[in-house]
């Protein structure tokens, strides 16, 4: 089994943004589909991704509501918010420079 990998500083906001673009999830929910899409990839624990979630509410790019999990269990789940919408346009244009950039640094030859 290999280790999983390490997230550059800010991808975690983008793949969280980017996952909410799709439905609401509950934090819970957002780690296990990181996770899944990336084919455990990127595992994302509590201790970094709910300081996030906190931080991308404090910038207004997400909101939570409380709301009751299958099981009965209340959860608060998140939705992308106008603004978190158009910062996820920014993030996804600036991850395509950074990955434009390493890919040719990655090609060039010595």
């Amino acid at each position: 089994m290999t280790k999983a990998a390490e997230l550059l500083q800010g991808t975690l906001d983008l793949l969280i943004l980017r996952t909410l673009e799709l439905r609401p999830l509950h934090g819970v929910g957002i780690a296990d589909r990181i996770e899944q899409v990336t084919r455990g990839v990127f595992l994302v624990g509590p201790g970094s991704l709910f300081p996030a979630l906190h931080r991308l509410a404090e910038k207004g790019w997400i909101e939570g509501q409380w709301g009751a999990l299958e099981n009965g269990r209340r959860a608060k789940f998140y939705t992308l918010t106008r603004a978190g919408r158009a910062q996820l346009t920014k993030e996804k244009r600036h991850w395509t420079k950074v990955q434009t950039a390493v890919n040719q640094v990655l090609a060039e030859e010595t």
